[in-house]
């Protein structure tokens, strides 16, 4: 989570909204990292988790990722999760929520509905504290420079 926390203060720096994301195999040994790009790509599917596995994807040739771990600094949306499904991850580590948009445990709870062919082992709350609080300067800063 380190790393990916690393990958969100990246984001930050180029005025991107700090969320991280790395995938490493069963042994740990990094294969991809990422952070938000939307506005920098002008491509609103460029979210860290997207990001990540596309390179991913990319580097083992192949779009399938089972027994990998994702982890990602802010709780998944539903698009990220539709892409976490498809790739196949094995284990999705996040930090803090997302409240209005978060599709694990906040705002939706997509793995409950049943009606996936793929669930991936699922631990919220890793370094929660760190993740949120990387969020939180940065969207304080954001509303004071337009004041």
């Amino acid at each position: 989570m380190r790393q990916a926390l690393a990958q969100a203060r990246i984001a930050a720096d180029l005025e991107e909204v700090p969320v991280g994301a790395v995938l490493v195999d069963a042994a740990g040994e990094l294969i991809a990292a990422g952070h938000n790009q939307p506005i920098s790509g002008h491509d609103p599917s460029a979210h860290a988790e997207i990001v990540t596995l596309r390179a991913a994807a990319q580097k083992l040739a192949n779009y399938r990722l089972p027994d990998t771990m994702l982890y990602v600094t802010l709780e998944p949306c539903t698009m990220c999760v539709g892409a976490l499904v498809h790739a196949r991850v094995g284990r999705l580590v996040y930090g803090t929520t997302e409240p209005k948009t978060g599709a694990i445990e906040s705002a939706q709870r997509l793995f409950e509905t049943g009606r996936f062919n793929h669930r991936p082992v699922i631990e919220g709350g890793v370094l929660a504290d760190e993740c949120a609080d990387l969020l939180t300067r940065f969207f304080e800063n954001r509303r004071a420079a337009r004041r």
